[in-house]
């Protein structure tokens, strides 16, 4: 079992014992953690203290996530189990819905979870004066077309928001950046839309100089991404939006030994409906709202397109758009901002654009092979022979009966949706 721990002081000496299972954030200084944030959240404003708390365990879950290395790749992995100590503001709150809260972490990973929470005293930290007072919506923007196509419904709601983008490859950020400026071009007279970028990741290296091991799997990263908003929804009270379409949300499996398969369940109606009901039972503010829950990505970008009025200028702001799970690969010779062409996200993304009728002028490196060792790598880690198989097999009784629904969500809306989202698909086949 992997044990980890996070302490606000970095001592001056480090065993590497100590390094491989303690988590350090100093408020100044060199940590575990590279970002400008910290442990209170105070450059975000007054963030409620529970929200503060569940980014903290949102930060050491996608350390050690990244931090204990899977025994197998692709789809199965192999199951790990962690052993984790929370500081929290309020250990009792916490504690009372700890295992509940390692069973929601081991729907979202296929991970063990332990999880202890403990009552400290966080270090002062200078808080920042409300930066975005009159925001009345977060909506997440990761980049992608999903998120962006929900930053744009936003900007058509008369609400002033704030999108907020969490950044981990650098490569991502000014495709986050030309997704918020080009929705502001489309919709000059829309509603105020503000835009905060936070850079969070795990560091390479310790302080004292111990190599963290290194998974890329990561399952948990937008556990991560979901915490941040509503640390910033906190902080005037109001709901979090995470747009992603209904169909990848619900993650049917490819084949019948591969559960979980298409993306992560960051999104799945169960997994926000359970995060809201624990964070707001620990304190933290926590209504989540996915806009698209009903629908496939090809019926949003349809959507977007008419009400944008022009299929080609609707098609070039989503290929802005990054989906590609295998960015920033510029150690193949790839552009950090191409898409691979042969992971989930882009070829359901190429299926969407294919069902929309939209012109899709993203750049592929699967169209063109920039060499014999690119198209080698990525044809290996290819999902369309598993897509393919999907479509063939169709959507069986067996496979939503296997879904866990929140109530309120029927089988056969399920079903139907799964429908929907395999047809699409079959335009790769």
């Amino acid at each position: 079992m992997a044990e980890f721990d996070l302490r606000f002081q970095v001592p001056k000496n480090i065993t590497d014992d100590a390094a491989s299972s303690t988590l350090y954030w100093p408020v100044n200084g060199t940590g575990s953690f590279n970002t400008p944030l910290g442990p209170r959240l105070g450059r975000l404003g007054a963030v409620r203290p529970a929200n503060a708390d569940l980014f903290r365990l949102a930060a050491m879950v996608y350390a050690a996530d990244r931090s204990v290395r899977r025994q197998s790749g692709r789809v199965n992995w192999t199951r790990r189990s962690f052993d984790m100590t929370v500081p929290v503001a309020d250990a009792d709150a916490w504690n009372a819905i700890a295992g509940e809260f390692g069973a929601l972490l081991e729907f979202l990973s296929g991970d063990e979870w332990h999880l202890t929470f403990r009552r400290t005293r966080l270090p002062k930290e200078t808080v920042q004066t409300n930066p975005y007072p009159e925001a009345q919506r977060v909506v997440l923007l990761s980049g992608g077309a999903d998120s962006g196509t929900g930053a744009f419904l936003a900007r058509t709601r008369s609400e002033p928001h704030v999108l907020v983008s969490h950044i981990g490859a650098t490569s991502i950020s000014p495709v986050q950046q030309e997704v918020a400026e080009r929705i502001r071009d489309l919709l000059p007279d829309g509603s105020a839309q503000d835009h905060c970028q936070v850079t969070f990741t795990r560091s390479q290296v310790q302080p004292g100089g111990y190599r963290f091991k290194n998974e890329t799997s990561t399952r948990t990263r937008s556990f991560l991404f979901l915490a941040l908003g509503l640390s910033v929804a906190s902080v005037n009270d109001v709901p979090l939006w995470i747009p992603e379409n209904g169909f990848a949300s619900l993650n049917p499996p490819l084949g019948p030994d591969q559960l979980g398969s298409l993306s992560t369940r960051t999104t799945h109606p169960w997994f926000l409906t359970e995060l809201s009901r624990l964070a707001q039972e620990a304190g933290a503010v926590a209504a989540i709202h996915n806009p698209f829950a009903t629908q496939t990505k090809g019926e949003m970008f349809r959507w977007l397109a008419d009400e944008v009025g022009d299929d080609k200028v609707a098609g070039a702001f989503l290929s802005a758009t990054n989906s590609c799970a295998h960015t920033n690969r510029r150690w193949l010779g790839v552009k950090a901002k191409d898409h691979c062409g042969t992971c989930f996200g882009c070829l359901v993304r190429r299926a969407s654009f294919a069902a929309a009728g939209l012109p899709d002028t993203s750049t592929y490196v699967a169209d063109k092979w920039p060499s014999e060792q690119v198209k080698e790598r990525l044809t290996n880690a290819s999902i369309l022979p598993s897509i393919q198989g999907f479509v063939a097999r169709g959507i069986r009784v067996s496979d939503i009966a296997a879904m866990r629904l929140p109530d309120g969500y029927s089988a056969s809306q399920a079903r139907d949706l799964c429908l929907r989202g395999a047809s699409e698909l079959a335009a790769l086949t």
